[in-house]
């Protein structure tokens, strides 16, 4: 039988991944356009909505109850599961890790209250809803995340800039495999408590580790240089999101990792792209190119 998702925020990283993932998998996909679609009559007839919508920063506070509210009210009118990309930011800084879904949410910082607040919205509705929860992101192509928008911005210079201590761990998902286990998900939705909060381990990372994967991926020694987080301070008055990401600043400095023992017990061995494949994907084409000849020497 045909199954049909409806994918709000279909432009953004993790919708246009998403509407991929379910595209391959044999579903209907429906992108949303907010300038000229209603969500009532989107939503009609769509057995998955993946809700991917995610306003800047400063304009959380202020949309994401909205927004998520929106898409409790037709979910629970048309029966929908609704499947919503996590992060980490509900935890806060002085949760350990490994990070599941037992994990506490303890986060009290503006950014995680809002999270949780929302996510809380879910559990205590009558949707049937997935969160599938990640870290940091790496892409396909270059989407404004942390890695090609500072990480790798002076990568052909042999230089990895990295926002936090380079020896620390940090929970990185490579979109088109986080995507394919969101369309695994949806496929078994039935099976599933009505709300479940899955971690996606993905890549556990120091940066350090990073730079040791690049130098193999660009055929070219990389070397780590801590970013500095002085010019945000610097821009807070003027840049409405600098104070934003200066909030966030501690996951750069907190060692931790998502327990994927949950996504395994249900999913069982799970597809996961290699990291060397993954850095190939996520840099510049030309960065990659087979014919360069430099030796690799790991950092």
């Amino acid at each position: 039988m045909t199954q049909t998702v409806l994918i709000l925020g279909a432009s953004g990283r993790f919708g246009r991944n998403a509407a991929l993932a379910f595209g391959n998998a044999g579903w209907v996909v429906r992108n949303f356009d907010r300038k000229t679609d209603v969500l009532e009559e989107a939503a009609s007839g769509a057995d998955v909505i993946v809700n991917a919508w995610n306003p800047p920063y400063p304009d959380w506070a202020r949309l994401v109850p909205k927004l998520h509210r929106q898409v409790i009210n037709v979910a629970s009118e048309t029966g929908a599961t609704v499947i919503v990309p996590g992060n980490v930011y509900v935890f806060g800084a002085n949760t350990p890790s490994p990070w599941s879904g037992d994990t506490p949410h303890l986060a009290t910082n503006p950014l995680g209250r809002i999270r949780i607040e929302m996510e809380e919205t879910y559990r205590s509705s009558s949707v049937r809803t997935i969160i599938l929860r990640a870290g940091d992101f790496f892409d396909t192509c270059a989407s404004g995340n942390w890695f090609d928008q500072v990480m790798i911005k002076h990568l052909s210079r042999g230089r990895l800039v990295y926002p936090g201590d380079p020896s620390i761990p940090h929970a990185w998902a490579y979109l088109p495999d986080l995507a394919r286990t969101a369309a695994a998900l949806a496929e078994m939705r039935d099976r599933l408590p009505r709300f479940c909060d899955v971690p996606f381990a993905g890549h556990t990372l120091t940066g350090t580790e990073i730079a040791t994967a690049l130098s193999r991926v660009i055929a070219q020694t990389v070397t780590v240089k801590q970013m500095s987080w002085w010019p945000l301070h610097l821009a807070k008055p003027f840049w409405r999101l600098a104070p934003h990401l200066l909030e966030m600043r501690y996951l750069w400095d907190v060692p931790h990792r998502l327990d994927g023992s949950l996504m395994a017990e249900l999913l069982g061995e799970v597809q996961q792209t290699g990291l060397d494949d993954v850095l190939r994907s996520a840099i510049p084409a030309t960065l990659s190119e087979p014919s360069r000849t430099t030796k690799a020497v790991a950092v």
